[in-house]
C-alpha cells in the first residue's frame, strides 16, 4: 500500500540556511520597520522555522538616522534605564538618544522584539545598523530587500 508520510522538519545549527539581508531603514515608520526586522532575525519568513533554533538571516540596517516617528513620539517617548544604584533611574527622550546615536533607537526597538533569553542574545547579535548608507560588510554580498513589500 502507498502512504504518503510528513513529517515535521526541525531545522538546527547544521541544517540552516542562513543568508545577509541588506535592509533600508529610509522614511520608514520605526516600529514598523523593527517588527519585520524582527521576523528576518528570528526566520519566521523561511518554511523550516523552529521556534528554538537561530534560523534567522543575518541583518544589516543602512539609514538608520531617516527613520521617522509619528505623533509627538520624538519629545513624548522615553528610553529608562537604571544604574543600579537607589535612585538611579535615568530616562533619554527619543530626541536625546537620537542625538547621541541614530543606531541606537533602531537598535533599542528591534531588540525589544526579540524573544528575552539566551536565543534573543544570540539572534540580536546578528543584525548591524549603520547611521548612512556606508557599511562594511561588502564581502557577503548582502540581498536586498524592500520592506514595503515584505510581510
Amino acid at each position: 500500500m502507498d502512504t504518503l508520510s510528513y513529517k515535521t522538519i526541525s531545522a538546527n545549527k547544521a541544517t540552516v540556511n542562513k543568508q545577509w539581508v541588506l535592509v533600508d531603514a529610509e522614511g520608514q515608520a520605526l516600529g514598523r520597520l523593527a517588527s519585520k526586522v524582527a521576523k528576518l532575525l528570528r526566520g519566521k519568513h523561511k518554511p523550516n522555522f523552529t521556534p528554538h533554533v537561530d534560523c534567522g538571516d543575518n541583518v544589516i540596517v543602512i539609514n538608520a538616522e531617516k527613520i521617522s516617528l509619528s505623533g509627538n513620539k520624538w519629545t513624548e517617548k522615553t528610553y529608562i534605564r537604571h544604574t543600579g544604584y537607589p535612585g538611579g533611574q535615568r530616562s533619554l527622550t527619543a530626541t536625546e538618544l537620537y542625538g547621541k546615536d541614530p543606531a541606537r533607537v533602531v537598535e533599542k526597538s528591534i531588540k525589544g522584539m526579540l524573544p528575552k533569553n539566551k536565543l534573543g542574545a544570540d539572534l540580536f547579535r546578528n543584525l548591524n545598523v549603520v547611521v548612512g548608507s556606508a557599511h562594511t560588510h561588502e564581502a557577503q554580498k548582502p540581498k536586498t530587500i524592500n520592506l514595503n513589500e515584505f510581510k
